[in-house]
């Protein structure tokens, strides 16, 4: 082989390499964007009813409560299960994802909770019907009563060669931004502040993914009882911007 063969070759070999690196960023980032047709932009995980029970007023109380929802529920659970079914997917392990979407829909404390994973699983579902073929997306399909929001998102990330980490990464900036997005209307905040709130939310993230990367299965949790209590409050709440 001469050397300009081995050249072009390894020229060749090295663009095809970065053409799929920029494949797999762009789809986490296509994933994680608020445009995606999924509704998340439609809840606010009860940081409305936080507001509207003054536990929420002002850009620094809105993001501890968004941080801590980060450290406490999300690391803790829907990341732990993002991480774990993207394995289960690769692996086509029907078993581990039926028991891990069961595991999503039974620790959703309040019907809102529960009414937006499905909600948003159902719709990502029919996005994947217009990328994928019906007999890719037969087992997210055949979930019953439907495919969770993170075995959803676990399912179309892993389609791409992303790392957990990465899809992680994204997992937690599409919800931060879909929070803090919720935060400028029921707090209500600026623009400015809202970018500060995100800016500290963006801070935290990579900590809070490699803790869902190493919890073990025995230690995930959705243990948030003010949470809870909130949102349930908030299925009642008589004026509001907001599905959860």
């Amino acid at each position: 082989m001469s050397i300009m063969t081995t050249i072009t070759t390894t020229t060749t070999t090295a663009m095809g390499t970065e053409q799929g690196a920029a494949e797999t960023l762009l789809q986490l980032i296509w994933l994680a964007s608020p445009a995606l047709p999924v509704g998340g932009f439609s809840y606010s995980e009860a940081l409305e009813a936080a507001v509207e029970a003054g536990r929420v007023g002002g850009e620094e109380q809105a993001a501890q409560w968004l941080s801590d929802q980060l450290a406490l529920t999300l690391a803790r659970s829907d990341l732990a299960i993002v991480a774990r079914a993207i394995e289960a997917w690769r692996c086509s392990d029907a078993a581990a994802i039926e028991a891990l979407n069961r595991w999503v829909l039974s620790t959703r404390e309040s019907a809102e909770l529960r009414q937006q994973t499905e909600q948003m699983g159902r719709s990502m579902l029919e996005w994947l019907k217009n990328r994928e073929s019906a007999e890719a997306v037969g087992l997210l399909a055949a979930l019953a009563p439907a495919p969770s929001w993170p075995i959803a998102f676990a399912f179309a990330a892993s389609r791409g060669g992303a790392s957990p980490r990465e899809t992680l990464l994204s997992f937690a900036f599409g919800w931060a931004e879909n929070m803090v997005q919720a935060a400028l209307k029921a707090v209500p905040l600026g623009q400015n502040a809202g970018q500060r709130v995100l800016a500290r939310l963006a801070g935290q993230i990579p900590a809070a993914v490699d803790q869902a990367l190493g919890l073990p299965d025995a230690q995930r949790q959705a243990f948030a009882p003010m949470l809870a209590i909130l949102s349930a409050q908030h299925e009642s709440q008589y004026s509001r911007l907001f599905r959860s």
